[in-house]
């Protein structure tokens, strides 16, 4: 039997909700917790999701001023902008 490869940190930010949401294959997040074992910058990030979600996750959408939203829809918009890659 083969072992499956390493995760890396870059897999892991791409597949972070998946794993708090626990919506991964057991073998997937037997990877995922193998990685965070040994990699203290991904267990501050995952941490830091954790505290992110339980935070936001009580606020509503009637509770958020609306140029707070429109301020946070912008930077969404400009970091997706960001990361894609060009052709």
């Amino acid at each position: 039997m083969t072992r499956d490869p390493e995760i890396d940190c870059d897999e892991l930010v791409e597949i972070v909700t998946d794993f708090l949401e626990g919506a991964l294959d057991a073998d997937t997040h037997r990877r995922v917790t193998e990685h965070l074992g040994q990699c203290d910058g991904c267990e501050a990030y995952v941490d830091q999701m954790r505290t992110t979600a339980r935070l936001t996750g009580t606020l509503r959408q009637d509770e958020l001023p609306p140029e707070m939203r429109d301020r946070l829809l912008a930077a969404f918009r400009g970091w997706k902008a960001d990361t894609t890659p060009s052709a």
